[in-house]
């Protein structure tokens, strides 16, 4: 089974929660769902340090504080994903630093919601939560 690890990076603008997300690039993904900058662990990586790797490689972003989302498994290819949220840097402006992606955008979380790929929106969900409790 492949695995693949990537970050939920946020922020809040005027109130609104907004994403980072990627979309591949290539003609033949111009229809394809977008998703978490996300990739695949190199040999003995762990994947909260290749979740922070990939991010840094597709949007230029790199991430800070991360707590983990879980996995989710894609239904067609059972790839597992291992997801990590955290705050975006403050002033993070997101960029295609890679071949692999044309767009790198925060999103509002209504619009990521239908942009994502199907089995990546349980992460938002997942967000929202951690979101929602109580800080210490």
């Amino acid at each position: 089974m492949q695995e693949s690890a990537g970050t939920l990076l946020y922020r809040t603008e005027r109130g609104l929660v907004e994403v980072l997300l990627v979309h591949p690039s290539g003609p033949y993904n111009r229809k394809a769902p977008w998703s978490i900058p996300k990739g695949l662990l190199d040999p003995g990586e762990d994947a909260a340090s290749a979740a922070r790797r990939e991010t840094l490689e597709e949007t230029g972003v790199q991430a800070g504080e991360l707590v983990p989302l879980g996995t989710v498994q894609y239904r067609k290819s059972r790839k597992r994903i291992h997801c990590f949220a955290g705050p975006a840097p403050a002033g993070a402006q997101p960029r295609c630093a890679s071949w692999e992606v044309d767009h790198a955008e925060f999103l509002p979380l209504d619009r990521a919601r239908e942009l994502i790929h199907p089995d990546q929106r349980e992460l938002l969900d997942r967000l929202e939560e951690l979101l929602a409790k109580p800080r210490p």
